[in-house]
């Protein structure tokens, strides 16, 4: 292996063992309150090694956040695409999500729940991205109704739109209740309800 070619690939784990803490800590503390500091003492990397990898603080939020996209799709949104279009599919999503929530290692829940809380209220870039993530998560779901209604899997009454929005409300209460509360039978109240609205079967 060549001298450069080994640089590469140990930067390139130096850049992932820093974005998997910097979630972590992002998800708990808050973007803009994680420094290449706080991120350098948290990784055991040298805040000179953080800054040649990410450059700038926006820099390291974006990167942070692609890097919690990269998971939530590995966990949430890969697995429930393999379910069968409408109801299933539907079900699945709802169901990763719940997974996603209870199975973190720490106690933060969702990191789009969490940060979209702290960057809401302050118009920039960073907002536009996490609204951006979460409008596409939110069009999965209705995605999803809307093929379910397609289908007949859905009562004739049944909007598609509003059963989407529903759900998606539904599961980011659960995760603000689950962290406050870490019951399981947060998280199994709201399986109920979604067998309430999309039947046992479907």
């Amino acid at each position: 292996m060549t001298s450069s070619k080994r640089i590469r690939i140990d930067g390139e784990k130096s850049r992932e063992r820093a974005l998997e803490a910097a979630v972590r800590l992002a998800t708990i503390e808050g973007l803009e309150r994680l420094s290449l500091s706080r991120l350098a003492e948290a990784s055991g990397l040298s805040k000179s090694g953080l800054f040649g990898l990410f450059g700038s603080k926006e820099d390291l939020q974006f990167a942070i956040i692609d890097k919690a996209r990269e998971g939530f799709m590995h966990e949430v949104v890969i697995p429930a695409l393999a379910a069968p279009e409408g109801a299933p599919r539907l079900r699945a999503l709802c169901e990763g999500y719940l997974d996603h929530i209870a199975l973190r290692e720490w106690p933060s829940g969702c990191f789009f729940a969490s940060v979209a809380a702290e960057v809401g209220g302050r118009p920039g870039p960073i907002r536009d991205r996490v609204a951006s993530d979460q409008k596409q998560w939110a069009s999965l779901l209705r995605q999803s109704a809307t093929r379910a209604a397609e289908l007949g899997q859905l009562g004739s009454e049944e909007s598609p739109e509003q059963l989407a929005f529903e759900l998606g409300a539904m599961l980011t209460g659960a995760d603000i209740v689950y962290l406050l509360h870490r019951g399981p039978e947060i998280l199994e109240r709201v399986r109920s309800a979604l067998n309430a609205r999309l039947g046992e079967g479907r």
